[in-house]
């Protein structure tokens, strides 16, 4: 063994923070406009802008021509599979019938659908360990709207922890997601560029 795994072993051992005690702490020191999230233990905080809420709403917006509102989440802390992994993902769609923890999170195995849109320094999470948490998690469908590269890339299809279909559209084309689980096609026509 090495001295950073001995150190690993001993905190797993040990009281090592768990995420509802990580958030809390956070919590307190978070500034209005600001969204949390962690990540493979690490913190992550970053502000909403402009651009990032504009694509945010349009998504929203496109997701309520066809689900109620409850089943559509923004910012609201999902634990997904890994080490320390909650997320406030930008959109979420719960199944019809989801189900809350006892601690009032959303559960994962309810989540059909997730939309992240891109911010300049959490993008390497939402290409990364993010997108395999959520095919960990079976996220049937995981959307990136990247303002920077002015396109959209869908992650379909997930099996042993990563998604086996990815398709990449610019902002402006429509993105068909009618063989999907959610069964519509979503506009990029508006979606601002950074």
């Amino acid at each position: 063994m090495t001295v950073v795994e001995d150190r690993i072993e001993m905190a797993e051992e040990n009281d090592e923070l768990t995420l509802d005690e990580l958030f809390g702490s956070l919590e307190r020191f978070t500034p209005e406009g600001y969204k949390v999230e962690i990540v493979g233990g690490a913190i992550f905080m970053s502000p909403q802008r402009d651009t990032h809420w504009e694509i945010i709403l349009d998504i929203v917006e496109q997701l309520r021509t066809k689900y109620p509102r409850k089943r559509l989440k923004s910012d609201v802390r999902v634990d997904y599979p890994g080490h320390l992994n909650g997320f406030a993902s930008d959109v979420t769609l719960v199944a019809e019938g989801a189900e809350k923890t006892a601690g009032g999170l959303g559960r994962y195995q309810d989540v059909e659908f997730v939309a992240e849109v891109i911010s300049k320094g959490t993008a390497q999470n939402d290409y990364g360990p993010k997108k395999t948490a959520y095919a960990v998690a079976e996220v049937p469908v995981y959307l990136i709207a990247d303002p920077y590269q002015g396109k959209c890339h869908l992650y379909t299809q997930p099996k042993d922890g990563e998604y086996l279909s990815e398709l990449s559209v610019v902002f402006g084309a429509d993105i068909d997601m009618t063989t999907t689980l959610l069964g519509l096609t979503l506009k990029t026509d508006e979606f601002p560029r950074d």
